[in-house]
């Protein structure tokens, strides 16, 4: 430690740094995203709660996206940056594992549908959701422990709209290099790893599809399926290029722009093309409509 370096204790977030107007604009938008956030994604939570039909493997894990998306877009305006830093991380960690249980449960019933009810019983999803989120939290603790070593000091502002890891290590005044390949190595294990599952899954179901000879058949499966891809692909997708792409000569702007992807969009996304374009959800939804006008 240098005698002209002062240890900081918080930091100042400069979030989007626009003019007055395009500030505005971008609060009453982001406003609105996360609105429809709580609001899509607890609809879903009350339709899986509620409708007894949808007490399946399937909707039991969307139900966990729908708690993990809500908390992941809830915890990006921390006011203490240890507890930040460790929530933001778990809560990406187990929405990767949670893609990869989902995916798994899609291989299941389109690849062995008469295996389906016991392989994916009850007790077996519970252990799943156990282990995403058990082994999510641990991963972020690793990070936690790791950053909490480190000695901070000037300048006490992050170029970022949170406590994002790779933002927030720009402020130790130490060697960073052991962070550094702890989430090089988290990245490998919680995004390479997961997605490789994912497209190992669906490239057996494709293959399962293929053999479909029914139209009709094909078609559900896809549908079934296609959902999946979509928010696997958004996530995944944005994730990766974040952490594990090359920089470019924007990195804080780029940065800032890809987190919205998967801090803000994402869970914004993930009921509208995941749950509520579902035939399942939509007669759920009518149901419940139906229940309370006859109460």
């Amino acid at each position: 430690m240098g005698g002209n370096q002062t240890w900081i204790t918080e930091v100042t977030l400069l979030g989007f740094q626009v003019d007055s107007a395009l500030e505005f604009f971008l609060f009453g938008l982001f406003s609105l995203f996360y609105t429809l956030t709580l609001l899509g994604n607890g609809v879903i939570l009350g339709l899986i709660c509620l409708d007894s039909r949808l007490h399946t493997p399937m909707y039991f894990f969307l139900s966990h996206l729908a708690i993990i998306d809500i908390s992941y877009a809830s915890n990006n305006v921390p006011k203490m940056l240890a507890n930040l830093t460790f929530l933001y991380l778990a809560f990406a960690h187990t929405e990767c594992l949670i893609l990869v249980v989902m995916s798994y449960d899609r291989y299941v019933a389109i690849c062995h549908p008469l295996h389906y009810v016991i392989t994916m019983s009850w007790r077996v999803c519970t252990v799943l959701a156990i282990t995403s989120w058990v082994l999510s939290f641990l991963l972020a603790l690793v990070h936690l422990v790791l950053f909490l070593r480190l000695p901070f000091c000037g300048p006490h502002e992050i170029n970022h709209f949170f406590c994002e890891i790779l933002s927030v290590l720009k402020l130790a005044c130490a060697d960073t290099w052991l962070n550094q390949v702890v989430i090089f190595l988290a990245c490998v294990f919680i995004l390479l790893g997961p997605l490789c599952l994912v497209l190992g899954s669906y490239a057996r179901i494709l293959a399962a599809i293929l053999r479909i000879q029914s139209t009709e058949g094909r078609r559900k499966a896809f549908s079934t399926c296609s959902s999946h891809l979509c928010v696997v692909g958004l996530f995944f997708g944005s994730a990766i290029i974040m952490y594990m792409a090359p920089k470019s000569r924007h990195p804080e702007e780029q940065q800032k722009v890809l987190s919205l992807f998967y801090s803000l969009f994402n869970p914004m996304l993930n009921p509208l093309i995941y749950s509520l374009r579902s035939k399942e959800v939509k007669a759920a939804f009518r149901r419940v409509l139906w229940k309370d006008r006859l109460m």
